[in-house]
């Protein structure tokens, strides 16, 4: 079992920025790309799509950002951390 992951612990989500594209994939928006799902970046806000989309644009902001948690957009209750590969939960509130 992976121990649990310190980037998540204790997470709310007043700790996340207003989303900069709150409905949209901002690339995607770009590239005239469509997107499934939206996730949204804990350290700037970007909002990418998910690795079910074509551009896998919230994978690839990590990888060029190295900003580790992301959540669910809309506003969802499960968080991910790419370093650790670990999910995370937050509270309702």
């Amino acid at each position: 079992m992976k121990p649990p992951c310190e980037d998540l612990n204790g997470l709310k989500p007043a700790d996340f920025p207003l989303p900069r594209t709150p409905d949209a994939c901002e690339e995607c928006l770009r590239e005239g790309t469509q997107w499934i799902e939206l996730r949204e970046c804990r350290a700037c806000g970007h909002v990418g799509c998910c690795d079910s989309s074509p551009g896998k644009h919230a994978t690839r902001h990590f990888h060029e950002t190295h900003h580790a948690v992301m959540r669910a957009v809309p506003p969802a209750v499960w968080t991910w951390c790419y370093v650790h590969e670990a999910m995370g939960q937050l509270p309702a509130n």
